[in-house]
């Protein structure tokens, strides 16, 4: 486990930018935060690192956007709207997740029972002016990513 205090906003994309730099090909992140924690902002640094010209939306009302980048295929997945954990069977995505392809979620809860394991959490909570990141690996690949994040 790891957990850094993130004094502002660009802190949260200083972060986004850190975790895109040491990404692996693949894998399963999911990301946990009260409304306005900063889960869309680190992404969108993500996103952006990684080589997304374009818009990054958030995908509240689609659920998913996916990106084809250079040397990745993204899924962005925001389940806040989500009644039903089975509504993602209809989206045609599981295979993807088996993939080559790294999938980000938002409100992941939302997906439980539908969703597979994580190979990385990370936790964004309130303090003071800025939030704290934990972040979390049950998986060897997740550690392995936590490990290049703290050598980088």
């Amino acid at each position: 486990m790891m957990r850094m205090e993130l004094a502002d906003e660009a802190a949260t994309r200083a972060l986004g930018e850190r975790l895109a730099r040491t990404c692996p090909a693949r894998g399963l992140v999911f990301l946990d935060g009260d409304l306005g924690a900063g889960k869309t902002t680190l992404v969108r640094a993500f996103l952006r690192a990684l080589g997304c010209t374009g818009p990054v939306k958030s995908p509240t009302y689609t659920l998913v956007e996916p990106y084809d980048l250079a040397h990745h295929r993204v899924l962005h997945f925001d389940l806040y709207r989500l009644a039903d954990p089975e509504e993602l069977e209809f989206l045609g995505v599981r295979e993807e997740m088996d993939g080559g392809t790294l999938v980000l979620v938002e409100w992941p809860a939302r997906g439980q029972g539908w969703l597979p394991p994580e190979d990385l959490r990370i936790t964004l909570e309130p303090l003071g002016a800025g939030r704290r990141a934990t972040l979390e690996s049950p998986t060897p690949e997740g550690r392995d990513w936590l490990r290049r994040l703290t050598e980088n």
